[in-house]
């Protein structure tokens, strides 16, 4: 399938309501029609203010965090669409991709 890979960049101790943003956001975009996605928590990163971030032995709240997800393009129109009626303040990257599944498994 032709789609996009969505990748929202946001910080462990952001929240959206009492919920983490990451957890959120990952369960929002299953809701708008993502076909996979995962919640990673990275060593560093720095913001679009250039602000590094990182998770400290003693500050783990300062982690960065990614979510990632597979959308095709009638999801990914819905789901921005979605996320920018929302009170939050995401950075993204779309990216063009083929996705699928493969395997003995797959039915």
């Amino acid at each position: 399938m032709q789609g996009y890979q969505l990748t929202f960049f946001t910080r462990q101790d952001r929240r959206h309501g009492r919920e983490p943003l990451g957890e959120w956001l990952l369960k929002f975009a299953k809701s708008h029609g993502a076909a996979g996605g995962t919640l990673v928590g990275g060593a560093e990163g720095f913001d679009h203010a250039g602000l590094f971030h990182s998770a400290h032995f003693f500050e783990l709240a300062d982690q960065p965090m990614a979510v990632t997800v597979s959308v095709d393009e009638a999801a990914c129109q819905g789901l921005l669409a979605a996320l920018a009626q929302e009170d939050i303040d995401l950075s993204y990257v779309k990216v063009p991709i083929e996705y699928g599944r493969i395997g003995k498994g797959v039915k």
